[in-house]
């Protein structure tokens, strides 16, 4: 009988093709599925956000959506509901989204360009990042400032674990700061890397984190034992994004490289790699299907109308 390995490796040598799909005239910053894994949002400098339907092999516009006066860098879906979604510009607000509606539910004015969010495992908390280091807790209901709390060093990504009572932040310094919730009194500082931390993913079982580092390598986490079980080191460049597959089994790693990795992560073993033609800053996998969604930079000068605001699908939509 195939281990999980084997048998992965020959669906992805079987189904692993790309297709792209265009979505903005400019560079994609942020791809993201919603919780039931039919629809798929995408962000980009062109400012607005576009929300697509996936529709057996391919993804289908369904709405537009804009209001933010700067570049959109991050957004998440709410982990509950299907259609509610958040965005966080440079342009010093977060927006809320309504898929269904088709319209901004709340602007949150906040202090700074912010370039990171999530939202916790119960829905109720909205946490976002910006240049300056400050973390800012919202209200999801109210849309309200909670909490601010500012850090006097380079907090890179952020994320609650599955279970919403601890909150890490991975720092320039290599570390994993991980703080208790909702106190966010610091229980312990890891030292991850010995170059810059810069991405920061949870299971979605539970069981894992990984961290992505500008040493290039991948580390993976037992969430409760914190502590390292093993890292990748396929990739030459800094890792920018990193998404667990629906089942916790796999890892998909994404860099300048012209490869994003994918990986078991119980080994650590190469499962595939996708070819891409430029660096690649955000990938999400779909949370019922072997499908990863990505988007990469824009290329040359020279190719950049034609390829510009993309975004592609690895694999296919059926179940495996």
């Amino acid at each position: 009988m195939a281990t999980y390995l084997e048998s992965m490796q020959t669906y992805f040598k079987n189904n692993g093709k790309t297709r792209e799909f265009s979505a903005h005239s400019s560079k994609v910053h942020s791809v993201a599925w919603n919780c039931e894994g039919r629809k798929l949002a995408s962000g980009s400098y062109d400012k607005s956000v576009n929300v697509f339907h996936l529709d057996r092999d391919r993804l289908s516009k369904d709405v537009t959506f804009r209001g933010h006066s700067d570049s959109v860098d991050q957004l998440c879906w709410h982990p509950k509901h299907p259609d509610q979604l958040v965005t966080a510009s440079g342009d010093k607000t977060i927006r809320l989204w309504d898929a269904r509606a088709n319209k901004s539910i709340a602007t949150v004015n906040t202090k700074g360009e912010n370039i990171n969010i999530c939202w916790s495992p119960d829905g109720s908390t909205i946490a976002v990042g910006n240049k300056d280091d400050l973390i800012t807790f919202i209200d999801a209901k109210t849309h309200r400032s909670r909490l601010d709390q500012q850090y006097h060093f380079e907090v890179n990504e952020i994320s609650w674990n599955r279970d919403g009572d601890l909150f890490f932040m991975t720092s320039g310094q290599g570390c994993i700061h991980v703080l208790s919730y909702p106190d966010l009194k610091s229980q312990v500082v890891l030292n991850a890397h010995p170059a810059n931390c810069i991405c920061i993913e949870v299971d979605p079982k539970g069981n894992y984190f990984a961290t992505g580092s500008a040493d290039a390598l991948v580390s993976i986490w037992d969430i409760r034992e914190l502590a390292c079980l093993r890292t990748i080191s396929r990739l030459d460049w800094p890792v920018r994004a990193l998404s667990f597959s629906h089942d916790g089994k796999m890892l998909a790693s994404a860099s300048e490289d012209l490869v994003i990795d994918i990986c078991e992560v119980e080994t650590g073993e190469k499962i595939s790699e996708v070819p891409v033609e430029s660096p690649t800053f955000t990938i999400a996998w779909n949370p019922k299907k072997h499908l990863l969604a990505f988007a990469c930079d824009d290329k040359s000068e020279r190719d950049r109308d034609r390829d510009a605001g993309t975004v592609k699908l690895y694999g296919l939509p059926g179940e495996h």
